[in-house]
């Protein structure tokens, strides 16, 4: 049976794990997969610099404490090459000084783990969240463009999650949705 045109499905949103765990590696990816993302894992930061070259991800999920290479020089290689990629910090290791570095070089978020699977879902679900808050206040991209001084561009991919949000632009965008930054963080 051929699909409809109004059948026709997305593209899955494509996530990159990058953890030594093996077991946390195929636990993620089990767990992402029901939920109808692409996933790749992989278990050596080293090489992570060609796999983001030309792997077309939309999220990274990165582990903090790695052999060889730790979380925050593995995301220093990754923003040498996609300013815009979202990346996710999971640590069972969470102190201050690594979460601000995360921070500063623009990840979305920095997880403890063991995670929550519900916390970890509302994360992915981000965008939906700006979205449903946007449009609760029947709110157009325009608007919320002259409101937070971001492109109509980068609200829709923020949107979408096909693009990070700083702690700057969420700021804007809270303040525009007159909301609090956490309301953007999942259920409110």
């Amino acid at each position: 049976m051929t699909a409809q045109p109004s059948e026709l499905q997305l593209p899955a949103v494509k996530i990159l794990i990058v953890d030594d765990d093996r077991a946390i590696c195929e636990y993620m990816q089990t767990l992402l997969e029901r939920d109808g993302y692409a996933v790749k894992t992989m278990s050596d930061p080293t090489t992570i610099e060609e796999e983001v070259k030309s792997g077309g991800y939309h999220l990274i999920i990165l582990d903090l404490m790695m052999p060889k290479m730790d979380g925050i020089e593995a995301l220093k290689k990754i923003r040498k090459i996609d300013s815009d990629v979202a990346v996710v910090i999971f640590t069972g290791y969470p102190n201050l000084e690594t979460a601000v570095a995360s921070m500063k070089l623009d990840a979305v978020d920095y997880i403890k783990k063991p995670f929550n699977v519900d916390e970890f879902r509302e994360v992915l679900d981000r965008g939906d969240t700006i979205r449903t808050l946007r449009k609760e206040k029947d709110l157009p991209l325009k608007q919320m463009s002259r409101r937070t001084n971001l492109s109509v561009s980068l609200l829709s991919q923020i949107e979408r999650a096909e693009s990070s949000a700083s702690i700057s632009s969420l700021y804007k965008i809270a303040t525009a949705l007159e909301s609090r930054i956490q309301d953007l963080f999942g259920e409110y």
